[in-house]
């Protein structure tokens, strides 16, 4: 007797086939009908429908934790970004800030609200540091507070560049310190529940850029301080440093977008710019130019009563340079100060950080812009306890503090960090870390450098209010910092002080009545919060597949959605894909059938 094999086609599409017993011996004869197969006995049609009917679906029980937990976390799909109210927090350096301030800008001219209050806030954006474990502890600690609060978390800076793998940064979004301007992106994704990672490197051509574009939205923390970094990165490769790790190596920008950058921060009410960098001297050394070039231009475009100060720069890249930085650091608009880190008065200890000088070149950068611009402010960094530092390297060190009386001194005690070279060598006891610091801290407060100041008549120029919210924070053309009367009028503005008493870091001063008070701002500066570089670019040029338009509820562009992961043009909207598209159709669509009859082939 024959089987009968009835393939179902919703088992088929499963590879499963149905395999019917033997018929009875009424069906031994050969059948005309197939409707003969029915017998007597069989349910009818209109039999099945009622069957049908009385049939009910089993409802599977769901627990009353599962129902909230899926009304409170809605689908991704339901969620409307560019509504949420942000929280930024930003550790580090003033490249660091800048960083931070471009992408508050970003994430505001999308619509996001950036709050003060980090309890109101949907999602943290994290900032982070990683030259010192305190640093770094501080951030950790935020991480888990947010997690704890139930809120969003983002994290940026050189901590997740220089080690996303670390444990407690799995499962997190992080953008990369060369991805800021992705920041709208990353933090979209984020609010919809996906994690995000970008820490590619900008490149044209193959050669790596500064870092994301100047011209970007921001939103600056003083309205009237700019902060431009003009490269990222370094040549050097110091055994104690983790931020080479995250910022990598020299990358400059142009000369014309620097000055761009600067006209155009002049242009809304700013009046001190800070240049900024992982190391200034070394600017333009990776693309053709030099440091004293790129000032220079920038001086021509500061208008009268605006000031210009410069960022930190190691000697070696400085030394070369004299006669021009000093030409520049006595030109009224520029101040006369600067940042040179000598970290350790020892050769020795020197030669262990690799730090590519001894201690006679930087007292010879010290003398010689002390002797060409008279009463400049040397701003310079130590470094206690650095592995391998004997008793009598640290009295050299004490030695250097002593003969220049730096009135401004950061003294770091050393911190091994994870990664680098240093953490790896010997290290100097923590005690005898901890008293070096004391030793140092205590020779540096011993001496008053302004107290010969007393009575002088000077210049300054009024940026910030102090932390304690009593005075507000001028500076001299030395960058010496110089307390005035809190008085709105003054805020901004260029005015003669006299100094009627001295600190160990200020100075204070009284406004001279017959002075004139000149406004070094040439136009109204922002408001405290108000995005900036809201160019027409911005309102109507899509950029990076970034499509810039009119917020419906205020002036200032948002970026239609769009996904991190697409290129500019989607692949229907690129020219001659239309075959393209047909012909992998296709394809898809011949492998699919072949699936499915090979499937039923080998069942039958």
């Amino acid at each position: 007797m024959p089987y009968f094999f009835f393939p179902s086609p919703g088992l088929l599409s499963k590879g499963i086939s149905v395999v019917l017993k033997k018929m009875p011996a009424a069906c031994d004869s050969v059948l005309e009908d197939i409707e003969d197969i029915v017998s007597a006995q069989d349910l009818k049609p209109h039999d099945r429908q009622f069957v049908r009917k009385n049939v009910f679906p089993k409802v599977r029980k769901r627990s009353s934790q599962q129902s909230t937990q899926i009304d409170d976390d809605p689908p991704s799909d339901s969620i409307i970004p560019g509504v949420q109210k942000i929280w930024i927090r930003t550790w580090g350096c003033s490249h660091n800030n800048s960083d931070g301030e471009y992408m508050a800008g970003q994430l505001a001219a999308y619509g996001y609200k950036i709050t003060d209050d980090s309890a109101e806030a949907d999602l943290w954006l994290l900032n982070s540091c990683t030259v010192k474990n305190p640093a770094e502890d501080h951030f950790r600690n935020s991480i888990k507070k947010a997690q704890e609060g139930n809120k969003k978390v983002v994290l940026a800076g050189c901590v997740p560049q220089a080690q996303p793998r670390q444990d407690y940064l799995k499962g997190l979004s992080i953008i990369g310190v060369q991805q800021i301007d992705r920041v709208v992106e990353v933090v979209e994704e984020t609010i919809k529940g996906h994690s995000v990672r970008l820490l590619g490197q900008k490149k044209d051509n193959g050669k790596r850029l500064g870092g994301a574009r100047l011209d970007l939205p921001k939103i600056r923390k003083n309205p009237l301080i700019e902060i431009i970094s003009i490269n990222t990165g370094c040549l050097n490769a110091c055994t104690y440093c983790k931020t080479k790790h995250a910022r990598g190596d020299l990358a400059s920008y142009p000369i014309e977008e620097l000055v761009d950058r600067a006209k155009q921060s002049f242009q809304e009410g700013v009046c001190e710019i800070w240049l900024t960098s992982e190391d200034t001297g070394a600017y333009g050394r990776d693309i053709g130019t030099d440091l004293p070039t790129l000032l220079w231009k920038l001086v021509e475009a500061i208008p009268e009563g605006a000031m210009l100060r410069l960022g930190m720069t190691n000697p070696p890249y400085i030394l070369e340079h004299l006669e021009e930085m000093a030409k520049i650091l006595n030109h009224p608009r520029v101040y006369a100060f600067l940042h040179i880190p000598v970290q350790s008065a020892s050769d020795s200890v020197l030669m262990d950080m690799k730090r590519e000088y001894c201690v006679a070149d930087f007292k010879r950068v010290v003398d010689f812009l002390k002797e060409k611009v008279p009463g400049i402010t040397i701003a310079t960094d130590i470094i206690c306890g650095f592995p391998g530092e004997t008793d009598e390297d640290f009295q050299e060190t004490m030695k250097l503090v002593e003969q220049y009386r730096f009135p401004s001194l950061f003294i770091n005690q050393f911190y091994p960090r994870p990664g680098t070279p240093a953490a790896k060598m010997h290290q100097v006891p923590a005690a005898v870390k901890k008293q070096r610091t004391k030793d140092l801290s205590q020779l540096f407060h011993s001496y008053n450098p302004y107290d010969h100041k007393v009575g002088e008549r000077q210049r300054v120029l009024v940026t910030e209010e102090s932390f304690d919210s009593n005075y507000y924070v001028a500076h001299n053309p030395f960058y010496e910092q110089v307390l005035v009367p809190k008085d709105p009028v003054l805020m901004g503005k260029m005015v003669e002080v006299n100094i009627y008493e001295a600190g160990k870091h200020f100075m204070k001063g009284q406004p001279v009545s017959d002075a004139r008070v000149y406004t070094a701002s040439i136009t109204r500066p922002l408001a405290k919060g108000e995005v900036s570089g809201l160019t027409e670019e911005f309102r109507h040029t899509p950029r990076n597949g970034t499509n810039w338009k009119a917020h419906p509820s205020a002036e200032i562009p948002v970026k239609t959605s769009f996904s991190p992961w697409m290129p500019s043009q989607l692949p229907w909207q690129q020219e001659g894909s239309g075959l393209k598209i047909l012909s992998v159709s296709l394809a898809l669509l011949a492998v699919l059938v072949m699936v499915y009859y090979g499937g039923m082939k080998t069942e039958l």
